[in-house]
């Protein structure tokens, strides 16, 4: 199966119009969020979906490079993916829980696969939310708000 960018998000999306109408969050100035995940595009879409809270963003294409950006930035929150080559995002998740430096970084594991034992096994290893590709927009958001507790809805 291809990824495409329409792909990425639901289709039950709104329109530009009624998003327009959502609340809006602001990150509180130096907030970060590290994504992890092995592919660009789906790194590309979430910086571009996340870009009007004013963030900054890293970005991490495998398991290791994402924990050893975790320690040395210390972000406000994870987007991890979990099928990715070397350590999956399991592994990462659950090592990151284990390391005191990083142990209390919200993790919001990101995965194409929905089924209940994906989610079940991502909140075991540690992980604070789940979300399903392709991404509902308001849920990741919703996420934010909820994981981050200085955001601000604008």
């Amino acid at each position: 199966m291809a990824f495409n960018l329409r792909s990425f998000f639901s289709a039950a999306e709104n329109t530009s119009d009624e998003r327009r109408d959502e609340e809006r969050i602001k990150l509180p100035d130096n907030a970060t969020i590290l994504i992890v995940d092995d592919s660009r595009t789906a790194i590309a879409v979430l910086k571009k979906t996340l870009a009007p809270t004013g963030y900054d963003i890293l970005s991490a294409e495998d398991g290791e490079e994402g924990i050893a950006m975790a320690k040395l930035h210390q972000p406000d929150l994870i987007l991890m993916d979990i099928i990715m080559p070397g350590l999956n995002g399991f592994q990462a998740t659950r090592i990151l829980r284990k390391d005191t430096d990083t142990q209390d970084i919200p993790i919001v594991i990101i995965s194409g696969n929905e089924q209940a034992t994906e989610k079940f096994w991502g909140l075991r290893v540690g992980a604070n939310g789940f979300l399903a590709k392709p991404v509902d927009r308001a849920e990741l958001f919703h996420l934010l708000r909820e994981h981050l507790p200085n955001a601000e809805v604008v």
